[in-house]
């Protein structure tokens, strides 16, 4: 009897202690969720002084003390507005609201530019938000004609969209971020548009799973072709430490668009090429213990190479989503490993304090390494996804 009872106990733990970690998880990440909306609130209002008339910022120098911008057509314009919406959402703050309405009335006219596959980042980090939350027609019309000017890109001898123009590194360039433009085109068409969005993102996608990826589920960066006939010229990178590589916000950038590509079209294969990155990744021996990576895995110099904060802010949002789509053991480790980086991004290294770093949230970012450019500085795409993978955790999690 006694041993019964002994093992009906046991069994009663082990079934109990999945609640219970599940629960202390809970009870931490609700307290940081709410302090970091909190200090985004804070923060975002404090920079919103700091920035000229019609700009939208990008990082800050801690040399001239000032808030660096871009011109708007500059990829990363989508995630201010973006930024801005996702702590309105959770503060109600108007004065955030009011100046989310500012910054999406200054990238507006992006809506048409066809000189990059940029789109998505720029426009539906931006106005997709913007739609979700206000369901502002207008708002979806800009949309619809962001999509349409992002196909103008689709190359059919490549079956890809080209990402640059030719220019003086490469002929025809794809790059492994484009996957990320692709969850607009499948919204557009799954809203009202056009379905030609949606194949082109599809066939884009099948195509990039082939050329992009290594045996080991590492992916180059850049793929350079000859567009009359499809052919590949070269296999290299942009931003990484070498063409044979893994630059840490690639991979990044992978695991995310393999998600949302399999959230829109329920393909098998894309959420099984989706947890051999995340595999990948999380696995890789270079990884440091705080899962912040070196802004390349195979940087060398480590454990001196810089961190890029950035980079796991996109991946935590990713595994967010991943663990959507996964269960039992599987689905604790891709949010355990969520939460992980959320708690280090969270830390008095990675976050800025109230008033520091020109109003930005995470430091130590790395932008290009190999051109010297936007290094250990704060990004704001690396905010725009630290606080997506909050939202999300909060949202999917937290109950």
């Amino acid at each position: 009897m006694k041993y019964k009872l002994l093992l009906i106990s046991l069994l009663a733990m082990i079934h109990i202690t999945p609640f219970a970690q599940n629960a202390t998880r809970n009870q931490k990440m609700s307290k940081l969720i709410s302090e970091n909306f909190a200090l985004a609130d804070s923060q975002y209002r404090y920079m919103m002084k700091l920035i000229p008339t019609g700009e939208l910022p990008q990082t800050f120098d801690k040399n001239t003390k000032q808030v660096l911008t871009k011109e708007i057509t500059w990829w990363c314009t989508g995630f201010y507005p973006g930024s801005l919406l996702y702590i309105y959402e959770q503060t109600k703050n108007e004065t955030i609201k009011a100046e989310a309405l500012r910054a999406l009335k200054v990238i507006e006219p992006n809506q048409t530019y066809t000189g990059n596959h940029d789109l998505g980042f720029m426009m539906y980090c931006s106005f997709g938000n913007a739609y979700r939350l206000f369901k502002d027609e207008k708002y979806k019309q800009i949309i619809f004609k962001s999509a349409e000017s992002l196909a103008t890109r689709y190359r059919p001898t490549l079956k890809l969209i080209q990402s640059w123009n030719k220019n003086q590194y490469f002929n025809c360039p794809v790059i492994i971020d484009n996957l990320m433009n692709l969850e607009m085109m499948n919204w557009v068409s799954q809203n009202g548009g056009s379905s030609q969005y949606q194949k082109i993102a599809e066939t884009h996608t099948n195509t990039a799973m082939k050329v992009f990826y290594r045996p080991d589920y590492s992916s180059y960066h850049v793929i350079d072709f000859d567009e009359k006939t499809g052919k590949v010229l070269k296999k290299t990178t942009h931003q990484g430490a070498a063409n044979s590589s893994a630059w840490s916000r690639g991979q990044a950038w992978g695991l995310y668009g393999f998600i949302t590509m399999y959230r829109s079209t329920k393909n098998a294969a894309y959420l099984a090429h989706a947890k051999n990155i995340a595999q990948f990744y999380l696995n890789h021996p270079n990884l440091p213990v705080d899962l912040i990576p070196y802004w390349d895995f195979d940087a060398g110099q480590q454990p001196f190479a810089k961190r890029d904060a950035s980079a796991a802010a996109i991946t935590a949002s990713a595994l967010m989503e991943l663990g959507q789509y996964s269960s039992g053991a599987e689905k604790e480790k891709y949010i355990n490993a969520g939460v992980k980086m959320l708690e280090s991004l969270s830390n008095d290294h990675y976050r800025s304090k109230y008033g520091e770093n020109g109003g930005f949230l995470i430091q130590h970012c790395v932008g290009a390494y190999p051109f010297n450019s936007e290094v250990d500085v704060p990004l704001i795409y690396a905010d725009y996804y630290f606080l997506e993978a909050l939202k999300r955790y909060k949202d999917w999690y937290l109950k």
